[in-house]
């Protein structure tokens, strides 16, 4: 985007960026408005009016996505395993079930979605998943609860990819890692709401015939289908027509686009574009260090309520004391995510981050003082969710066209969630020995990882740049999209 001219009359242009229907219009608009410097201060005022309208749907339903996969955590604590007679190997299987639709549907329904429709595709999972949550605090027996996981898995494994991609199609890449923050610092404060909401529902205990760990699931699913209103009504297909925007903000939007335009490709599917997105080195890297900080990521949010009440902590406890652990780690994960999209760094956030992860499970898996076991909890809180949103805004903003961002976005999704299978498995028995064991190996080799993905991506900026300058020759394979010589990857 050249920052060099402004244009000197912005309504000749906005009428220029109104032709319709035909080629040569749209050919006249990108070049034009690739030399447009839209006023900084409405350029502002238009973003946080974006940021009112959108990021309080998407945060909410992201919330109440991942508290509806997550409360398995908090019931278990109220004896739901044993009120549908499910042994313990057999509720570590409810856990891990879930992810096996869930990392079989994620890539599909997010290249799917431009097909669907952003609204279409958000609200009927979300109606979905709800109807499935409700009827999760009427199961009797260990197939039903299977059965619903599996329902839960393959629906909630559309929003995040299909919210990821939502958020490219309103922000620029130096302006999506702080708002990928607000999506995923909702797993933080699901875990907060979660553990709030579990201590006041179990209360209900008895209620109409009905235990404290039903009325848990069936609150929590009535509230999800609020969302899927919300989702319709609020979520236009079209962001840059959306109906709360003046004329001037909607051509605004129209300039912000075409300015991207270069680097977002055809809007058709191509299968040329998906061999490109799998082959490239971008995605295994991320894939990697995905997979490895979801082990925490599920490990420590379905399990932290155990992990509490091996402490000592009584059922009701154990979810209060969830509560500052998330909150804390909400707000560490935006302070990061912010200064990430400020200073366009990624590599040295994450890894600074897993420094606090690996001290964590360290103190956890070698101290006994149940206070000093407690504060390890708020330094891994601090890993658990500022690596993982970090990672999945950093493939966001150097991957390109759209139909490759997409397959990539849902495929390092994919990869990463096997993670809750495995979470499931090694998260058996208190203490967790085993499980806090293979979460700090799983950081370990996401820090080397992390390390080695940056110096990847600096080597290729620095190849770029010999180009350019004509000490090397033009010899790579992909030159479109993010292979532009233009296009400078964010490490």
């Amino acid at each position: 985007m050249s920052h060099d001219a402004v244009h000197n009359n912005p309504l000749e242009l906005k009428d220029s960026l109104r032709k319709e229907d035909t080629e040569e219009a749209n050919y006249a608009i990108a070049g034009e408005s690739l030399d447009v410097v839209l006023d900084p201060k409405k350029e502002a005022k238009l973003l946080a009016k974006l940021d009112a309208a959108f990021v309080p749907i998407i945060m909410l339903t992201y919330l109440t996505c991942f508290l509806d996969r997550s409360s398995i955590g908090n019931v278990k604590v109220a004896n739901m395993p044993e009120d549908i007679n499910a042994s313990p190997d057999e509720f570590s299987i409810a856990v891990s079930i879930f992810y096996v639709t869930y990392v079989l549907f994620e890539a599909p329904w997010a290249v799917m979605m431009k097909k669907l429709t952003p609204r279409n595709i958000l609200t009927g999972l979300c109606i979905i998943w709800s109807l499935t949550t409700i009827f999760t605090g009427f199961i009797e027996s260990v197939g039903s609860l299977y059965a619903t996981r599996l329902i839960l898995g393959a629906c909630e494994a559309g929003l995040f990819p299909c919210l990821n991609l939502y958020l490219t199609m309103v922000y620029r890449r130096e302006e999506q890692a702080k708002r990928v923050s607000y999506l995923m610092s909702c797993a933080a404060i699901s875990g907060a709401v979660g553990g709030l909401l579990a201590y006041g529902l179990l209360q209900m205990d008895g209620i109409g015939g009905k235990a404290g760990w039903r009325w848990v699931y069936i609150i929590e699913g009535l509230f999800s289908i609020l969302c899927a209103v919300l989702i319709w009504f609020g979520l236009p297909n079209n962001p840059a027509e959306a109906y709360f925007l003046t004329e001037e903000e909607k051509w605004m939007m129209r300039v912000r686009n075409e300015q991207r335009r270069k680097y977002m490709g055809s809007e058709k599917f191509s299968w040329d574009e998906m061999l490109i997105a799998i082959r490239d080195p971008k995605l295994m890297f991320s894939s990697v260090i995905q997979f490895c900080q979801d082990i925490l990521l599920y490990g420590f949010s379905t399990f932290l309520p155990t992990i509490l009440g091996g402490m000592g902590y009584d059922s009701l406890m154990s979810n209060v004391l969830t509560v500052p652990v998330y909150v804390w780690a909400a707000m560490v994960f935006i302070a990061i995510a912010w200064c990430s999209d400020r200073y366009s760094k990624f590599a040295s956030y994450i890894f600074a981050a897993n420094i606090f992860g690996l001290v964590g499970y360290i103190i956890l898996l070698t101290v006994e003082n149940t206070a000093v076991l407690y504060f390890a909890t708020f330094l891994i809180g601090i890993t658990t969710y500022t690596s993982v949103g970090l990672n999945v805004a950093w493939l966001n903003v150097n991957i390109a066209p759209q139909y490759r961002r997409a397959l990539a976005i849902g495929l390092q999704q994919t990869i990463g969630n096997c993670a809750g299978i495995v979470a499931g498995q090694v998260y058996r028995t208190s203490p967790y020995v085993l499980g806090n064991s293979f979460s700090l190996g799983s950081l370990a080799v996401a820090q080397v990882t992390v390390t080695a993905y940056g110096l990847y991506l600096r080597r290729e900026n620095k190849v770029k740049e010999q180009i350019i300058s004509g000490e090397k020759e033009e010899t790579r394979r992909v030159q479109t999209g993010d292979g532009e010589l233009e296009f400078k990857y964010i490490y």
